[in-house]
């Protein structure tokens, strides 16, 4: 089912240049996202039509809530934590990889409040990228420290996490591949077994250019709703695809972006799906066709979505 584009209303009047990672608060009331070449957090009352930003010293891939307040945050070289708005970053775990190359992209944290967080590498020709777990909830086992996991690696770009509504299945994508992937979790363990193929999308055909037909795009940012489907959003297809839990195509949701970049569910019964968009190295005619590409758009749906982890510590 193909649904119509002009539903979409834009949130936001100023573009971001890569905007990602958005999440609703539930007990603010407010819509967070980060625009990471612009090393930006962003926040939004969609009620007044007011955003805040905060300035960052290094890109930020991805953030989530923190249950004591603020925010824990997937910086270039690592995880930090904030314990409010534009407050000090305090550094939860360095990584070893080449910053040069290799920087955290998406993140969020999983039912249980670890935070996840994948890397991607920039040059994008090799399988360079990883997915960690950070735990750094009392009892741990560690002594205080945080317990820092590899949980999946061979990728290029890590994407599209996400958990089941019963908390048996985490989902991770490689964008650069057109790769969805899935595996069984079992949340008390953090342990990760039979791993599959969740969905392979076409790749981009030779001497395809932005304004062609011919190509759906790549996954990218994905959410999941209370019913255990996955949306995700297919960057350069100017589309969200509403997949079942068996990875079926159930709708298709035309956006007036080539390049939308993530999902979340908001709004108080969580019926609105929030879309962050991007704008950064696209072409002068793409961007005149889809003069708000960057913004953050919303869109009424059927059903909602789950409401976001909170990060424990």
């Amino acid at each position: 089912m193909t649904h119509d584009a002009t539903p979409w209303q834009a949130v936001t009047q100023q573009p971001d240049q890569l905007g990602e990672s958005p999440f609703w608060h539930p007990h603010e009331q407010l819509l967070y996202w980060v625009d990471i070449p612009a090393r930006q957090v962003r926040r939004a009352n969609v009620f007044m039509g007011t955003v805040d930003s905060w300035a960052l010293p290094q890109e930020v891939g991805s953030i989530a809530p923190a249950q004591g307040g603020g925010l824990v945050l997937a910086l270039r070289d690592g995880i930090y934590r904030a314990r409010d708005w534009g407050g000090a970053l305090q550094p939860v775990a360095r990584f070893n990889h080449d910053v040069a190359t290799t920087r955290f992209n998406d993140g969020k944290a999983d039912p249980l409040g670890r935070f996840w967080a994948g890397t991607m590498y920039e040059p994008r020709d090799a399988r360079r990228a990883e997915l960690y777990s950070v735990d750094c909830r009392p009892g741990n086992g560690q002594g205080g420290k945080p317990a820092i996991q590899l949980k999946a690696q061979n990728g290029v770009i890590a994407n599209g996490l996400a958990w089941s509504p019963d908390a048996a299945t985490v989902y991770w994508s490689d964008t650069t591949n057109h790769l969805i992937q899935a595996w069984d979790w079992d949340a008390a363990s953090n342990a990760m077994r039979h791993h599959r193929v969740f969905r392979q999308f076409h790749p981009k055909p030779a001497g395809w250019q932005p304004g062609m037909d011919g190509y759906g795009g790549r996954p990218d940012g994905a959410a999941v709703d209370v019913e255990g489907n996955y949306w995700v959003a297919m960057f350069e297809g100017a589309r969200v695809l509403k997949l079942s839990a068996a990875g079926d195509i159930l709708a298709e949701y035309p956006v007036p972006a080539r390049c939308p970049t993530m999902p979340c569910f908001g709004g108080d019964d969580l019926r609105t799906l929030y879309l962050t968009t991007a704008r950064h190295g696209r072409p002068a005619d793409e961007l005149a066709r889809y003069p708000q590409s960057g913004c953050v758009f919303s869109l009424r749906v059927d059903v909602p979505g789950l409401p976001v982890n909170f990060f424990s510590d």
